[in-house]
């Protein structure tokens, strides 16, 4: 890998910036992190491996079968977790990739057109309420049982699932971490674990898929959605897991994963932010995954649900939800029902409580992730939870800033970079951070393997104190940096904005802003921002602007076929 020089002043205890070999990470973070067990993960990172997967996207048969564990994903999600690809770069790159295979150019732009909802017509839909945006076109008509209207529909839907993610986590802050609503599993919370059990978190439980799909969560730090979807249901149903428990597990080896996207997915299946709790049975397993999984267990040969060691999921929905639950219905797996589709693509219903594929691209089972319940803008935030705040800049913009490159921030959309790409750069490993929300050698790997493509310095250790430290270094007047969503770093922005300036700066955005307004997340009830409170309120605010006048005009057309 070439090694970028750093025109500014380097200092000895700066970690390199050459790699000789992946694990050699493990012994150079070691001080700050401790003993990193494991091995790197296979997936590797950087900005020119992140290029290669998007340039090989195929948005037409991601929609087709990306329910299926080995259907056409595009393995972005941990690129676009830590910001190597924007949310607008991988919209353009899916755009033009439907253009090619459908030989239509891409439109220009219409003169005179200055807000996509201006090409729609005036019917609310979703309880929009008449709001500007919340409206339906001939264009968004959907056919009968929720087919994608246009190619590419479930790949840009994902991607708003993560905008949308983003946006909850900017209001909600650690309150992701807490259950947004009350468990409807009939069961009192005390009824669950607080420990990964031994064979869970081994891949020992004599379960075929649940053993295959830890061996993929541990040994890659990647899993498909529905894979995700499968060992999260396990463990907080069959093993009455509580889900905060899971979502750590998921969070310490998953590439992709982040506070919002993991810990929301989790309460999805919990029922804590849904309407129900998820289950799933092994006709569903053997849809999705295929037959051998199946065919190698030694439970499945004993016997179904009923039978002394047999397969658990082996029983009708029915018969399963009897076991699990205190006599409550169950969401069902919904991609088993004929005729529908997910929020994000065929293969399920589509309907709010439909879980969003964020593997198949970003998040953890999230770097967009099932978004169904009604987050709780009326009740108060979670115990020891605050919202989280925009950071409160020092007064005085600064001139000569150094930049703080951040883990939500590794590309070269990177605001801050693009603001002042000849300033100097630092981007610091917090084992603070890390250890709140733990990172395992596969995702520092990762990190560093993208940072060794930016003019970065790596440095390791307490931002507050780092920071400040490279400014001096530097001879720089304040700070700038990318606005993030993880409340933690937000607080150490508000922390250094107490010691120095610092100008924050408003990252890519998925959905573009409307004129005048910076794009940052309004609170509900703002005509011009989003109504948060469910996705299904949320997307016809977005969907129009996502795709932009021009492209709305051309539904009709070649790509709308």
């Amino acid at each position: 890998m070439p090694t970028l020089r750093l025109p500014w002043p380097v200092d000895p205890a700066d970690l390199p910036r050459r790699l000789p070999e992946r694990q050699r990470v493990s012994a150079l973070l070691a001080p700050w992190f401790g003993a990193l067990g494991g091995s790197p993960s296979p997936r590797l990172g950087g900005r020119r491996e992140a290029e290669r997967l998007l340039a090989a996207i195929d948005p037409r048969a991601y929609g087709a079968s990306r329910n299926h564990v080995d259907g056409a994903v595009t393995g972005l999600s941990p690129f676009i977790r830590h910001g190597v690809l924007s949310l607008a770069e991988v919209r353009e790159a899916a755009f033009a990739r439907v253009a090619t295979l459908s030989g239509t150019p891409e439109p220009e732009p219409v003169a005179g057109l200055t807000n996509p909802a201006a090409t729609l017509a005036s019917r609310p839909v979703h309880g929009g309420g008449g709001r500007p945006g919340a409206a339906n076109a001939a264009a968004f008509a959907r056919p009968r049982h929720g087919a994608p209207r246009h190619p590419g529909e479930a790949l840009i839907r994902q991607l708003a699932w993560r905008d949308y993610w983003q946006r909850l986590w900017s209001v909600w802050g650690e309150g992701v971490h807490h259950d947004r609503e009350p468990l409807k599993t009939g069961h009192p919370s005390e009824a669950y674990a607080d420990a990964l059990p031994e064979d869970l978190a081994r891949g020992s439980t004599g379960l075929a898929c649940i053993d295959a799909f830890v061996a993929d969560l541990v040994g890659s730090g990647w899993l498909h959605n529905h894979a995700r979807l499968w060992l999260a249901s396990y463990g907080v149903h069959w093993r009455r897991l509580r889900w905060q428990v899971g979502a750590r597990w998921f969070h310490a080896h998953l590439l992709d994963a982040d506070g919002a996207s993991n810990s929301l997915s989790w309460q999805w299946v919990a029922s804590s932010f849904s309407s129900k709790p998820y289950i799933f049975n092994r006709a569903n397993l053997e849809r999705f995954a295929g037959p051998s999984l199946c065919a190698a267990c030694p439970a499945a040969g004993r016997g179904g649900a009923e039978a002394a060691g047999g397969c658990p999921f082996e029983a009708s929905y029915e018969t399963l939800q009897e076991r699990l639950f205190a006599g409550l219905p169950a969401v069902t797996d919904p991609r088993t029902r004929l005729g529908m589709t997910t929020v994000a693509g065929a293969g399920g219903p589509r309907s709010a409580a439909a879980p969003p594929d964020p593997a198949a691209l970003q998040a953890p089972f999230a770097v967009a992730a099932p978004a169904v319940g009604e987050p709780a803008f009326a009740h108060p935030p979670a115990p020891a939870c605050a919202a989280s705040q925009p950071a409160t800049p020092a007064p005085g913009r600064p001139r000569d800033p150094v930049l703080w490159i951040h883990a939500e921030a590794l590309g070269p959309a990177n605001a801050a970079l693009r603001a002042h790409p000849h300033r100097p750069a630092v981007f610091v490993f917090d084992p603070v951070a890390a250890d709140q929300e733990p990172w395992g050698l596969k995702r520092l790997v990762f990190i560093y393997e993208c940072l060794l493509e930016l003019p970065v310095t790596i440095r390791a250790g307490d931002p507050l104190v780092e920071l400040p430290a490279f400014a001096a270094r530097c001879g720089a007047d304040g700070v700038v940096t990318t606005r993030a969503a993880d409340p933690r770093l937000r607080a150490i922005t508000n922390g250094l904005a107490a010691r120095l300036p610092v100008e924050v700066l408003e990252p890519e955005s998925l959905v573009p802003a409307a004129p005048g307004k910076p794009g940052a997340v309004a609170a509900p009830g703002d005509q011009a921002s989003p109504d948060l409170r469910r996705f299904s309120r949320y997307w016809p605010w977005a969907e129009p602007r996502i795709w932009g006048p021009a492209r709305l005009q051309g539904l009709n057309g070649g790509m709308g076929g």
